[in-house]
């Protein structure tokens, strides 16, 4: 309860526009969230492009004079298998971001927004994590006593 009225006196100082600036830079990058496959690939392959491709123009432009203008921009029913080889670094560099993939997913945690205006029936974190999960299965079964209880009718 203490440290609660120094947080709050605390801040008591902090300038509008400092609280404004602070609120936006966390709310910058939140997270959308599942709406679709599509879009959870979309966003996937929005971040591996991000983080892998970084083209370099010399090969590029020495592949495409070896191999000419017909082999490297294919048009239908033209052959180019066996015509690109990928290099040693490129391969080790895709195997490491994967390896990095697999790193970050085991740690990531979605963090998910916390509702102001939901009902407090939780004591502590775990108490609340808890009462979710009891919500998640049991809460159909026992709408009807909880809005007796607010009402004042139960028996």
């Amino acid at each position: 309860m203490k440290a609660r009225i120094q947080l709050e006196k605390k801040l008591r100082h902090v300038a509008a526009d400092d609280a404004a600036r602070e609120a936006r830079k966390s709310n910058k990058n939140p997270d959308p969230g599942f709406s679709s496959y599509e879009n959870a690939s979309f966003r996937k392959y929005e971040s591996l492009v991000k983080s892998q491709i970084k083209p370099d123009m010399d090969i590029y432009n020495h592949d495409k004079k070896r191999h000419g203008e017909d082999a490297f921009y294919a048009r239908a029913g033209a052959l180019v298998h066996g015509v690109h080889k990928d290099t040693p670094d490129a391969i080790e560099r895709m195997a490491s971001d994967v390896e990095n993939q697999i790193k970050k997913r085991e740690k990531y945690s979605r963090r998910r927004n916390f509702n102001d205006d939901a009902d407090i029936d939780f004591i502590n974190e775990r108490n609340m994590k808890f009462n979710q999960k009891l919500e998640r299965f049991y809460g159909k079964y026992t709408k009807d006593i909880k809005d007796n209880l607010e009402r004042g009718t139960a028996v």
